[in-house]
């Protein structure tokens, strides 16, 4: 028998290499290989100029004129006459809501959406209102927007076709889900196409259908003044009034994809705030042309219901009837308006994630949230928005009309706390600003009708689907209040657990030493400087005393949505991780110990931590891991999803590649 290989000092040989799996090729195949966070350029290879802005994030707003002035003229039933002043006042509204989310945009030019927007200025209760309300109109963006493409893309196909519609559009869901996992400047480019086309065929529809009909003009007048003098006689003025309320408020899904600028900032080309703001003279001019003029063609047009059929259909087939552009300009028209709806639905993955990670910053949901993937993407959030708004989609089942109710309600929720947060903002300054009642005006107007139209639609249609849309965001508005009370709670128990640690002197500095490689070392993994590291260093000294001579302190810092801002917050959080594992290696020090630290950044921290620990072990050979984890007194089943797994998932790792890694645990009691 051979004599048994001797013990070495030397590095450990290089663990065997995993071949990548068949998932793992598929994924990178679909999604695209990782971004470097080391590229400077990155910043401005994902940001976006106010062209592109107003693809991805307008296109909601102009999209909604594809059910909006619909269902509006729809609900004034045979009193069609009033959609001349119907057509006024959506136009009217569209610019004033603009104008006062321009004004967020300058006093939030990182990202003005209606939950960062109530916070600070109505306080955090507020602002997980407003989030929630959010939340779901995100969701319910990408539901309706889908449900009312397909409307739009079967309004050409024989009825019979129209069982395939649900399908279509739960596949379409699907693909806009991976496509938005590989980024969104890629999403926005592959649709820009798309978009134009719609601009084009609508410009055309609106504009010259109303040239035709312009000799008509006295005519279409003074058969509407019959007619409202007809609707006085059988409703009286009030009757009137409340007609033309119900259906301007029940048309409010005209209006639903104003916020998508505001909150979509911070994937905006330097300098935001005029990027953002150029954006949304963009999106309002083309929402009012379009909503005001549709509705009036609806009028000129003589257009009525028609059974598989949208009102857009309807007009689009009796235009080519005159203007002989034949059945290719239907098709396009249709196809355009399918396609933009589906365009829309990126604001949905666009701002709802973000949306997600800003309340995760804020310990209101799970903090998995705020993580980005190595595409630097909000990936659970992306993933929750695509599941939630599937399921969304399954319940309605595709009816527009259904969801349209459940949409506008939470659009202006959020839209009437956003208006209140900036009147008071005003409010406050009218003695440092002169200029504060101009300001104000336009949000006071703003909050006027966001209040109108969210108190009718509730009223009128809290049965028809009113009442779901409330019950769903109450349930998630007291799911946050509950995240968040575990978290403080949690937090409470651990600064009472280790407050002794932290409060301690450092010890009498004891002259360290050099470090030598070829010695027992401890790596040590950390977060930021804490009681809890303190106590995982402390506990490995207790338990192998006097054992190792070397400590190197390995931390990665977890780039999620909060630092992903710009280079500068990038270079900061480096500076901060640094700084924190200077002070672990100055408290091993001081009691006589060479330490060092090793650190990265990224977004998946769990790889990165395994590349790192790989490295240290190539520096010293005779290296022992440590990691720190919470363990709860009594286990729940939600623990791991507002808590990381990652020392677990780490040591299976470190242990495939031969390396020891041992986990002491931290008791929390309760």
């Amino acid at each position: 028998m051979s004599d048994p290989t001797p013990l070495s000092d030397g590095p450990l040989p290089p663990p065997p290499q995993e071949e990548p799996t068949w998932f793992d090729r598929g994924k990178r195949l679909v999604l695209g290989p990782p971004r470097d966070l080391r590229d400077r350029r990155v910043f401005h290879r994902l940001s976006i100029v106010a062209f592109l802005a107003w693809v991805g994030l307008g296109a909601d707003g102009l999209s909604s004129s594809a059910y909006g002035p619909e269902e509006a003229f729809r609900t004034l039933g045979s009193h069609t006459y009033l959609a001349i002043a119907l057509a006024v006042v959506t136009a009217t509204t569209v610019i004033v809501i603009s104008i006062a989310y321009s004004g967020v945009i300058e006093e939030f030019p990182q990202g003005g959406g209606g939950y960062l927007v109530a916070t600070k200025l109505l306080g955090d209760k507020a602002g997980v209102v407003s989030g929630c309300a959010l939340l779901v109109d995100y969701v319910l963006t990408i539901t309706i927007s889908i449900a009312a493409a397909g409307d739009a893309l079967f309004s050409f196909l024989p009825l019979p076709w129209h069982e395939m519609k649900l399908p279509a559009e739960v596949l379409t869901i699907v693909a806009l889900t991976l496509l938005n996992l590989r980024g969104t400047k890629e999403s926005v480019l592959t649709l820009t196409p798309f978009f134009l086309l719609f601009v084009l065929t609508h410009a055309v529809l609106i504009g010259v259908g109303i040239a035709i009909k312009a000799p008509q003009f006295p005519g279409m007048l003074k058969e509407a003044s019959t007619g409202f003098s007809g609707g006085l006689s059988t409703l009286g003025f009030g009757g009137l009034l409340l007609l033309f309320t119900h259906a301007y408020s029940l048309g409010g899904g005209t209006y639903t994809g104003i916020e998508a600028v505001s909150n979509g900032l911070s994937i905006m080309r330097e300098p935001r705030v005029q990027t953002g703001k150029r954006t949304m003279v963009y999106m309002a001019a083309s929402l009012a042309l379009t909503a005001g003029g549709l509705l009036f063609n609806y009028l000129l047009w003589d257009v009525t219901f028609v059974e598989g059929k949208t009102l857009n259909a309807v007009l689009v087939e009796r235009f080519v009837e005159v203007v002989p552009l034949g059945g290719i300009f239907v098709i396009l028209t249709l196809a355009a308006e399918g396609a933009i709806l589906v365009v829309a639905a990126q604001a949905g993955f666009t701002d709802g994630p973000r949306v997600l990670s800003n309340m995760a910053l804020d310990s209101w949901v799970p903090r998995r949230f705020a993580s980005l993937s190595d595409r630097l993407t909000t990936q659970n959030g992306i993933l929750m928005m695509g599941l939630a708004s599937l399921a969304a989609l399954v319940y309605t089942r595709g009816d527009v009309r259904h969801i349209v109710v459940m949409y506008s309600i939470n659009v202006f929720i959020t839209f009437s706390m956003t208006e209140l947060s900036m009147v008071r903002l005003w409010w406050e300054r009218r003695r440092e600003r002169p200029d504060w009642k101009k300001r104000n005006t336009i949000h006071v107007a703003g909050l006027g009708m966001c209040l109108t139209i969210l108190i009718v639609t509730v009223l009128e249609k809290f049965l028809q689907g009113g009442w779901i849309t409330l019950v769903i965001t109450g349930g998630l508005i007291a799911l946050c209040f509950w995240i968040r009370r575990h978290y403080r709670t949690l937090n409470q128990r651990l600064s009472a657990l280790f407050a002794g640690l932290i409060a301690n002197p450092r010890l009498p500095r004891v002259a360290p030493g050099k470090l030598d490689p070829h010695q027992p070392t401890a790596a040590v993994l950390v977060g930021g400087y804490s009681g809890l590291g303190i106590h995982t260093i402390m506990t490995a000294f207790k338990n192998f005393p006097s054992q190792f001579k070397n400590v190197v302190f390995v931390s990665v810092s977890a780039v999620d949505s909060g630092a992903f801002r710009a280079e500068t917050v990038i270079e900061e959080q480096r500076r901060r991780t640094e700084q924190d594992l200077q002070r672990y290696v100055d408290f091993v020090q001081a009691h006589g110990i060479p330490a060092t630290s090793r650190t990265s950044m990224a977004t998946d921290v769990i790889t990165e931590l395994e590349k790192v620990c790989e490295q240290v072990a190539q520096e010293f050979p005779r290296v022992t891991f440590f990691a720190g984890q919470l363990v709860f007194q009594r286990e729940r089943w939600y623990q791991p999803l507002l808590h990381n797994q990652t020392a677990f998932a780490l040591q299976k790792r470190l242990h495939w590649a031969g390396l020891t890694m041992v986990i002491l645990p931290t008791r929390v009691p309760g």
